[in-house]
């Protein structure tokens, strides 16, 4: 029995791991553009627009870090259940920070300059994804407060795992880059609207599951006579 408590403590541990793994990417990415900017390096026509109007960007950088790292152990059975405190105190920097994340994106694709690899496609899809993200931990907000915990947790997987695109996008560029080199602005936007439809896929079929479990009918425990 506690071997097998052992082996269960470790396996619930390898979702975060491999969440934290998928955000290190871009964190790292996030983490040199600020060093970037508060190192004063040159200004080129990839950086100028952050240069120009740095709030934005140091906002959606710091609100994602907080949201993709500390939202992965929002995975951890032990901390949901046993440690209902942790999750609710969690939650309470979480929800701003995704709010926070998706707002700063929706603004800096309204009102930064569109940059020469991108176009408009990839733009309606920030803004699809963005408003998307949003709504789902607004949603997930809702749910909580009308003590729906199921809904709750259903809206904030969804909300995370757009949130968690940019990892994804580096998983969906990386082959693109080996065998083709850089790809054109449609294939860009393919390539990174990818990244977001796998993760929401991938976010369904764990919400699925979750369904499943519950309409599962309890065993009767056994009595032996």
């Amino acid at each position: 029995m506690n071997s097998n408590r052992k082996k269960g403590s470790k396996a619930e541990w390898l979702i975060p791991a491999g969440l934290i793994l998928l955000s290190l990417v871009p964190v790292i990415a996030g983490a040199a553009r600020i060093a970037e900017l508060s190192g004063g390096a040159e200004i080129t026509a990839d950086n100028a627009r952050f240069f120009a109007s740095p709030l934005p960007v140091v906002v959606h950088i710091l609100s994602v870090t907080i949201y993709a790292l500390l939202g992965a152990f929002q995975f951890v059975p032990t901390f949901r259940h046993r440690k209902p405190k942790w999750h609710r105190t969690s939650g309470r920097i979480l929800v701003p920070a995704g709010l926070a994340a998706a707002l700063s994106g929706l603004w800096m694709t309204l009102f930064y300059p569109l940059p020469e690899s991108d176009g408009e496609l990839l733009n309606v899809m920030r803004l699809v994804f963005g408003s998307a993200m949003l709504l789902s931990i607004v949603l997930g907000v809702t749910a909580v407060r009308q003590r729906n915990y199921f809904r709750h947790g259903e809206w904030m997987i969804r909300g995370y795992a757009i949130g968690l695109g940019a990892g994804t996008q580096v998983l969906t560029h990386l082959p693109w880059f080996l065998f083709f080199g850089v790809p054109d602005e449609f294939t860009r936007a393919m390539l990174m609207g990818a990244g977001w439809v796998i993760n929401i896929m991938v976010a369904e079929w764990v919400i699925r599951r979750q369904r499943v479990r519950r309409m599962r009918p309890r065993r009767a425990p056994s009595i032996s006579v």
